[in-house]
């Protein structure tokens, strides 16, 4: 083992009703704890949300409301969770800004604390990024085998970023795609057409640039932020109509009041 630990370390994972930390419930979890001496161990629970389970996460998880009938609580197997992680270092992938965030919240959402004092974290996701740079510098050196010259100067950056793209469509053009479900589909994303290409390199779905405001699943502008994330724009404003002149008082950028303001024009011509 290539790790020298003093004490246990627990990886886990969790597979979710969402991405809302805020929100979203656990539906499944594994704990694989490393001990010092080498010893393993592997513990893996189903979680019954109290919550239908959105079709979009089952599609990547598998795992349906049918499957969590009758299984345990959150809140039934918490105590014994936080005694399995006591005495325990942490790790994950994504753990920071995801998985742990939203183990605390299970605990505080039934009036109890997981201890984290002393606790290390370690970040397996944050390990790569850092070792393995993904910036344009990387990319130039990765799919078109030079050194990038003079890098961070806008033509040298403008020329690379299209010779990358070039060598992307290359060397993906009729692969299957890597992710697992377009990959049993038998799909292959990348296409020489800038609206397919358009298409597959977006990953998120804005409203406006920042992402203050994004789209759901029923093409419904919604807040992405603070208090009123994840109902809709034309909501808040008609329940709480001050939320709109904040927005426009606060420091928001420009286009995204330009968004607010237009969806408010909207409201009102179909008001009338």
């Amino acid at each position: 083992m290539n790790l020298k630990l003093t004490r246990p370390i627990v990886f886990f994972d969790l597979e979710t009703t969402g991405l809302n930390i805020g929100t979203d419930k656990i539906v499944e979890m594994c704990f694989y704890k490393v001990n010092p001496d080498g010893t393993t161990e592997t513990r893996t629970l189903l979680l019954n949300p109290k919550m239908h389970i959105p079709e979009q996460a089952s599609a990547i998880h598998g795992i349906y409301d049918k499957d969590v009938a009758g299984q345990p609580t959150f809140e039934e197997v918490a105590d014994d969770i936080a005694d399995y992680l006591k005495g325990c270092d942490l790790g994950g992938y994504n753990l920071i800004k995801f998985d742990l965030p939203l183990l605390v919240e299970e605990f505080l959402r039934i009036e109890k604390e997981l201890d984290l004092l002393g606790v290390k974290i370690v970040d397996v996701q944050n390990i790569f990024h850092k070792m393995e740079p993904r910036n344009l510098s990387a990319a130039y050196r990765f799919y078109c085998h030079k050194e990038l010259e003079d890098a961070h100067t806008a033509e040298a950056d403008t020329i690379a970023t299209f010779k990358v793209l070039e060598e992307q469509v290359a060397m993906y053009k009729n692969v299957l795609s890597r992710d697992k479900a377009e990959k049993e589909a038998g799909i292959c994303p990348i296409k020489d057409d800038v609206p397919s290409l358009a298409a597959y390199s977006t990953t998120s779905r804005n409203v406006d640039f920042a992402g203050h405001i994004v789209f759901n699943d029923n093409d419904e502008e919604v807040f992405n932020f603070g208090k009123h994330k994840g109902k809709t724009v034309t909501e808040v404003f008609e329940k709480e109509p001050s939320y709109y002149s904040w927005m426009m008082n606060a420091d928001f950028p420009l286009y995204t009041k330009k968004i607010i303001t237009n969806i408010k024009l909207r409201m009102k011509i179909a008001g009338n």
